[in-house]
């Protein structure tokens, strides 16, 4: 049975009240307030926030100027495969994602339907509603593995946020761990709340790990609900993500192979999970089922991907795979399926992608999907070539390419890495880079990758960019750069009296 829960999004100034609705068996009314005690005085009550929380990781929720590029986790991964050199975007379109593409954002972040404030009070949302659940830790009653679930997802989900607001306010952890990052909360908010001034990076760093160990700790033994909740192998691969960035090698590589164990979840064949868009099917650690009254039809991720549905993707915005990255697979790879080389849209640009279609476009349905196992292979086998476990690496590395290229073999060795990413090395762990970018091709945001790795990029119209997205005279080749770096909305600084202005907002241009 399905029911529609409501609650106010109770958190950091400018968070916004959300609509929740997920396909549940819960027996409990709806409410209209999350900082209610009855939501949260026992663990089957208490799924109504959680449910809510999730549900805001793929709804449209945004200011109304921004709404139709700010639709969760999904959205901001767009955002940031754009902001690299693997996708193109064609054109300029309507406009969305556009602005992220061009790195012409920074500057707005006085506004209220731009990047800065979108992104800052999406995330601090989900930490603020993290927060309430969390204060009931001690006095929620229920069978202790429900309580653990609940209270596991929350630490979880906490995790997650900081990790990702780390990632786009700050430089990458690795060299940088006495700069300032972004407040910490730990505690519920409300609009009067006293704001916390910028921590540190190590210290950010410290509070998520906190936080997903925790998760990990509760999650161990739980029970899965639902595919949208993050459960004790999604909970270990945010660990291994999160031990990727920090270098933390042996940490990044018993984490994704217990995730794989955990998960249950195995390597698919190109062919049986097309249109990337069943979070049931087989390969799927993670995603959000997305049922006909929940789309968000042009606010939506395959909106912006499929260009044969009714969305923007089919006003001309088309996503691409750069010529470059795409001619680095081999002629059997049947990856090559998830872009069209010959569909006639294409003109001087990439090459149309497949790869991510609606399942319905009549109901503008198609679940996304945000944790495949194959990631977590292709984690195991970088944190294995960098610690000199080479065959290991070739091992895991090929429990993926097996299904994408019949026969594939890999005799390749070393852990150098070029200055840009389109230096060629021929090392191990360039190849298992490669086809962690081509596997992951719009699934985890590539300029995450290229921060953690310390690699510029350029882009080229060879490659298939259009003239306008050239970055011309734009520092893309210093991986120390602060393009990738956005800015704090004015917002924060306006009602956060340990935040200044001068001292704390991050540089609006390139450099600082």
């Amino acid at each position: 049975m399905k029911k529609i829960f409501k609650y106010a999004m109770v958190g950091l100034l400018g968070c916004v009240t959300l609509s929740s609705c997920l396909e549940s068996a819960l027996e409990t009314s709806p409410t209209d307030s999350m900082s209610g005690t009855g939501l949260l005085a026992n663990a089957n009550a208490a799924l109504v926030p959680l449910n809510g929380i999730y549900r805001s990781m793929y709804a449209s929720w945004s200011p109304s100027a921004n709404t139709h590029q700010s639709f969760g986790i999904s959205s901001y991964t767009l955002m940031a495969d754009l902001m690299g050199e693997d996708m193109i975007q064609a054109a300029q379109g309507s406009g969305w994602f556009w602005f992220d593409c061009l790195y012409n954002v920074k500057s707005r972040y006085t506004s209220t339907a731009w990047r800065s404030y979108d992104v800052w009070n999406c995330y601090y949302t989900w930490i603020s509603n993290a927060n309430y659940i969390l204060a009931a830790e001690s006095t929620m009653e229920g069978e202790k593995a429900d309580v653990n679930y609940v209270i596991g997802q929350a630490y979880a989900i906490r995790a997650y946020s900081y990790f990702m607001l780390a990632q786009t306010f700050a430089r990458t952890y690795k060299g940088h761990e006495s700069e300032p990052c972004c407040p910490i909360y730990t505690e519920p908010t409300v609009a009067g709340t006293q704001g916390n001034p910028r921590s540190t990076v190590q210290e950010v760093y410290n509070q998520l790990n906190s936080d997903i160990d925790k998760a990990i700790e509760l999650l161990n033994g739980t029970e899965r609900k639902h595919i949208s909740h993050i459960n004790y192998a999604t909970a270990l691969g945010l660990k291994a993500r999160i031990a990727l960035v920090m270098e933390d090698w042996n940490t990044a590589k018993a984490a994704a192979k217990e995730a794989i164990t955990a998960s249950q979840c195995t390597v698919l064949p190109v062919e049986n999970f097309a249109g990337l868009n069943n979070s049931s099917a087989a390969n799927v650690m993670w995603g959000a089922e997305i049922i006909s009254d929940q789309s968000t039809m042009y606010a939506s991720f395959f909106s912006h991907m499929d260009a044969d549905g009714s969305g923007y993707a089919n006003s001309g915005a088309y996503k691409e795979i750069s010529k470059t990255l795409y001619n680095q697979m081999s002629t059997a790879d049947t990856r090559r399926a998830w872009w069209d080389p010959t569909d006639e849209r294409n003109g001087d640009y990439g090459y149309m992608q497949n790869k991510f279609r609606f399942s319905d476009t009549q109901t503008w349905t198609g679940d996304y999907i945000w944790m495949r196992v194959e990631e977590m292979y292709l984690t195991a086998a970088e944190a294995e070539c960098r610690l000199g476990e080479e065959a290991e690496a070739i091992k895991d590395l090929t429990s993926v390419m097996s299904k994408r290229v019949d026969g594939y073999t890999c005799s390749k060795t070393g852990a150098a890495l070029g200055k840009l990413t389109t230096d060629v090395t021929g090392s191990l762990l360039e190849e298992i880079i490669t086809q962690r970018r081509i596997e992951l091709w719009g699934e985890i945001g590539r300029i995450y990758d290229i921060r953690r790795l310390k690699q510029g990029f350029v882009r080229t119209t060879e490659m298939g960019w259009p003239v306008a997205t050239l970055l011309t005279n734009r520092p893309s080749n210093d991986p120390e750069s602060y393009m990738w770096v956005l800015t704090i909305p004015q917002t924060e600084f306006d009602g956060n009296i340990n935040m200044d202005p001068i001292k704390d907002q991050n540089p609006v241009g390139d450099t600082k």
